[in-house]
C-alpha cells in the first residue's frame, strides 16, 4: 500500500482516483467541488498542502496550465505542504513550456515532478486502460510506475520535461483535425442524399478507416453529446498546439483553422459537450442534421 494523493476529480480525474482506491492504496483526494473526494471513498483533504502532507507521490488532473500552477504552488497548494522527495505526477494536458518551468521551480524545493498526460477519455480512466505518456526522470518514472498501473495499460517514457506533453498534443493534433475532416465528409455526404449510416460503413471498409470516427459516429447519429472529452478541452489543446508550434517554428496551418472551428462551435453553445457535438456548427451552417433517427 502507497500513500498517494490525487487532485482534480472530473471527467477524467475521479475515476483515475477511484482506480487508486480500489488498488487499496491510501488516497488523500481533493477537488475544487464539494462531495465529489468524499464520494470516492479516500481521505478527503481540505486543500492541496493537506494531501501532500500525507502523501509520497500526488497525482493531479486539472483543466489548464493557470489551474495545474495554482494547486502546485498556489495558498495552500502541494509545494506548501511538500516534503523534500515528494514526486508531483501532473496528468493534465498543459503547457510543455510551463510544464519544465514547474519541474525547474520544484527541484529548488527536492521534489520530482513529471508531465504524464493521457488518452484514452472517459471510458479508459474508468477501465484502468489509460495510455500514459510521461516527460521527466526516468529513474523516477521507474519507480513510481507501479502507481501509474491501477490507471493505465500503456506507458510511454518519451523524455526529458515536457516531452510527455509534446507526444499528448501531437496525437491531439491528429485527434482534433481529423474530427474536423469527418464533421465536414459526414455533413457534405447527408445532404447530399446518403444516408450516414451508409456513408460510415464505407469509410470503415475503406482507407480512410478511423478509431476515433467508429468510436463517434455512432454517438453522432443518436446526438449523444454527453461529455466524455468536452469541445472547450479539445479546443483549449490545440491552442496549445498553436503556441508550441510558434515556438519551434513549425507552420500547422490546418490546426489553426481546426481551432477556429472549434472555438466556434464554443461561442454557439456546444462547449461543455463531446467533441462530437462539434458537428453541430457545420450542420446549422449547411441546414442539415446527421441522425438516423433511431
Amino acid at each position: 500500500m502507497a500513500k498517494l494523493g490525487f487532485l482534480g476529480l472530473g471527467i477524467m480525474g475521479g475515476p483515475m482516483a477511484k482506480r487508486l482506491v480500489a488498488a487499496k492504496h491510501e488516497v488523500a483526494l481533493w477537488s475544487h467541488s464539494k462531495g465529489k473526494a468524499e464520494a470516492l471513498g479516500g481521505n478527503a483533504c481540505a486543500t492541496p498542502r493537506a494531501v501532500a502532507e500525507a502523501s509520497d507521490c500526488v497525482f493531479l488532473c486539472v483543466g489548464d496550465t493557470a489551474m495545474s500552477r495554482e494547486v502546485i504552488f498556489g495558498k495552500d497548494g502541494l509545494l506548501a505542504g511538500a516534503k523534500k522527495g515528494l514526486v508531483i505526477v501532473d496528468c493534465s494536458t498543459i503547457s510543455p513550456k510551463e510544464s519544465r518551468q514547474m519541474a525547474e521551480e520544484l527541484s529548488t524545493s527536492g521534489i520530482e515532478f513529471l508531465d504524464a498526460p493521457c488518452t484514452g477519455s472517459k471510458g479508459g480512466a474508468e477501465a484502468g486502460t489509460l495510455t500514459f505518456m510521461v516527460g521527466g526522470n526516468r529513474e523516477v518514472f521507474d519507480r513510481v510506475k507501479p502507481w501509474f498501473e491501477p490507471m493505465g495499460k500503456q506507458f510511454y517514457y518519451c523524455g526529458a520535461s515536457g516531452q510527455g506533453l509534446h507526444a499528448k498534443l501531437s496525437q491531439n493534433m491528429i485527434l482534433g483535425n481529423l474530427l474536423q475532416a469527418f464533421n465536414e465528409s459526414i455533413v457534405l455526404s447527408t445532404k447530399a442524399g446518403v444516408p450516414p449510416e451508409l456513408m460510415l460503413e464505407i469509410i470503415e471498409n475503406s482507407a480512410a478507416k478511423s478509431g476515433l470516427v467508429s468510436l463517434k459516429a455512432p454517438l453522432v447519429f443518436k446526438r449523444d453529446f454527453d461529455p466524455r472529452f468536452s469541445v472547450k478541452w479539445l479546443e483549449k489543446d490545440m491552442q496549445l498546439m498553436l503556441d508550441s508550434a510558434a515556438d519551434l517554428n513549425v507552420p500547422v496551418p490546418l490546426t489553426a483553422l481546426s481551432r477556429q472551428m472549434y472555438r466556434a462551435a464554443i461561442a454557439k453553445g456546444f462547449g461543455e459537450e463531446d467533441i462530437c457535438g462539434s458537428i453541430r456548427l457545420l450542420e446549422d451552417l449547411a441546414g442539415c442534421e446527421v441522425t438516423t433517427n433511431q
